[in-house]
């Protein structure tokens, strides 16, 4: 309780203001569309460290031809690793057009290019900085200095929760943290109930979910602890108290919730072959037993989920080829390719993808180019234009959306950048992008700040 006027300090004052401003804040956090959704969820796999663009889903036959020929002073860019000394690097995988669309995918991702006809590829994406940190931050948080809520918090938040069990955003980690670290999976100034709840690949999915007492026995503690929270809470007539006791009771739900998503052993088995989950190849299993797990969370209701990728070698990040781009991309694809495209399929035999928005990006392309074709050569950061894709949730299936020139070193045609990208999914999830604020700092901030427009040529 305040204290009465001729004993309200300055303190109370702040007090007060801070919790109205908490208040206003909350009534903006939805859960109410700002139109009609297309999709309710988002599963975003993150490829990271960069696959190269020009060694997936956009071929460039001009590379093979002009092999090993020096770049030259046009080619060179700030915002990209290159020099004139460089020399072209064609693709060491074949490309060819698949499916109905004739959309073109390499053989670098089999399982995926079968997939063709659901793909909308976005071959026109440009960043800001050829660097993986700020790139990482830039693709989750709309900024490359972080200190902003995630892209998935901000769904979380404008979308509110489908299920008071479950967690809105949920992170499915390879044991490992992207560059740019747990501030790409952060709530920061929105309500910390909209930070991603992380489950691991390997071991106990999460730490203390699973109750160590007798059901009975909880029941009593709980039911005690119940009582004593309430009486604390009416004493104290405290926002924060009562939000705390909120915490502590939706990780109670948890317990009932997570454990079982968590564990796909009551799959059938021609779902876990079809995922990878079994595979020999450890990394492969996990990462296979992630996307499986992702079906299961947005079937259930969550209404973020993000896949990372594990680092097999000693290197910044999975897909951080710079020198021997052949054997590591194979491995990274080798890992993942199977999973991906497992949970396209199966989310569409469900019924499950025309509501459900997949990404599968990295945070740059890469170069190119390369500094001397080797046995080992590699391929550089690269942000002048490289590709994407989303499937499922209202996008064209089939479909590629903008150009990059005939050696894919720069953007030709409609050039997309990440704020683009996010304004657009927002749209199709029902929200948006310049209306879903939150004040802070003393103004609306937003996950587009300024920037983003809906590509509606994509949907």
């Amino acid at each position: 309780m305040f204290a009465s006027p001729a004993q309200f300090t300055r303190r109370d004052w702040l007090r007060s203001v801070a919790l109205s401003a908490l208040a206003v804040a909350e009534g903006r956090a939805a859960g109410a569309p700002h139109h009609g959704p297309r999709a309710r969820s988002v599963v975003f796999c993150f490829m990271d460290g960069g696959p190269s663009h020009v060694d997936t889903f956009d071929p460039k036959p001009e590379l093979t031809k002009r092999q090993g020929e020096k770049i030259g002073a046009g080619a060179v860019s700030a915002k990209s690793q290159s020099g004139a000394d460089r020399v072209w690097f064609g693709s060491p995988w074949e490309f060819r057009q698949r499916g109905r669309s004739g959309l073109w995918v390499s053989s670098l991702l089999p399982r995926i290019a079968d997939l063709a006809d659901d793909l909308c590829v976005i071959r026109s994406m440009v960043g800001q900085q050829p660097l993986h940190g700020q790139q990482a931050l830039l693709l989750h948080t709309g900024r490359v200095t972080g200190m902003a809520p995630s892209f998935g918090s901000w769904v979380a938040y404008g979308l509110g929760a489908e299920r008071d069990t479950l967690p809105n955003y949920v992170l499915l980690n390879n044991d490992w943290i992207p560059n740019g670290g747990y501030e790409n999976f952060g709530a920061a100034f929105l309500p910390a109930s909209n930070a991603a709840t992380m489950l691991r690949a390997k071991g106990t999915a999460m730490d203390n979910i699973t109750p160590g007492d007798a059901p009975a026995v909880q029941a009593r503690k709980l039911a005690l602890l119940a009582r004593q929270d309430r009486t604390f809470a009416e004493s104290a007539g405290d926002d924060a108290v009562r939000g705390a006791i909120r915490n502590y009771e939706t990780a109670f739900l948890l317990q009932s919730r997570i454990p079982d998503l968590a564990d796909v052993s009551r799959e059938p088995e021609s779902i876990r072959r079809m995922y990878g989950v079994g595979a020999e190849n450890s990394y492969k299993h996990h990462y296979s037993l992630q996307c499986l797990r992702a079906r299961r969370l947005v079937e259930a209701g969550v209404r973020f989920v993000e896949i990372t990728c594990p680092l097999t070698h000693h290197n910044n990040s999975p897909w951080d080829q710079h020198g021997n781009i052949k054997k590591y991309h194979e491995e990274n694809a080798m890992i993942t390719d199977q999973g991906v495209a497992a949970l396209i399929a199966d989310l569409k035999q469900r019924g499950l993808l025309d509501s459900t928005i997949v990404v599968w990006a990295g945070e740059m392309g890469r170069t190119p180019h390369t500094s001397k074709i080797t046995e080992n050569c590699g391929r550089d950061h690269h942000v002048n234009g490289y590709s994407i894709f989303l499937a499922g949730g209202g996008f064209r299936g089939g479909a590629a959306y903008g150009e990059t020139d005939e050696f894919g070193n720069s953007v030709a045609s409609n050039a997309v950048t990440v704020h683009d990208v996010h304004a657009t999914i927002l749209h199709q999830l029902g929200l948006n992008h310049r209306r879903l604020t939150y004040r802070f700092g003393g103004r609306d901030m937003s996950l587009t700040d300024v920037h983003g427009e809906v590509i509606q040529t994509l949907i």
